[in-house]
């Protein structure tokens, strides 16, 4: 029987967490009504990454090491996309409830 070793896996991690975090509060400017509120701009944030591929990584040099140009530059755009697409459906679910 192989002996187990103390692995730590803390350090493993979605690359697209920190990214689309960090497009979500650049964006939230842009919606009323969403901008100031963290729940539901979290909830933006758990649509977004619900669109996107995982990308677990546990250094920020292994994503860019391992992806080409055009894999980087498509990646930003599924982001980009993501994002936008969260805020027009948390704000849309969020009109409904108003209404309701």
């Amino acid at each position: 029987m192989p002996t187990q070793t103390a692995t730590d896996f803390a350090s493993v991690r979605n690359h697209n967490e920190r990214a689309v975090f960090h497009a979500v509060a650049l964006t939230a400017y842009r919606f009323p009504g969403l901008e100031d509120d963290p729940e539901l701009l979290a909830d933006v944030a758990c649509v977004a990454l619900n669109r996107l591929p995982s990308r677990y990584i546990r250094h920020e040099v292994d994503y860019a090491f391992y992806l080409s140009d055009r894999e980087r530059g498509e990646s930003e755009k599924q982001l980009h996309d993501a994002v936008e697409y969260a805020f027009g459906f948390v704000q849309a679910r969020l009109a409904m409830r108003v209404r309701a």
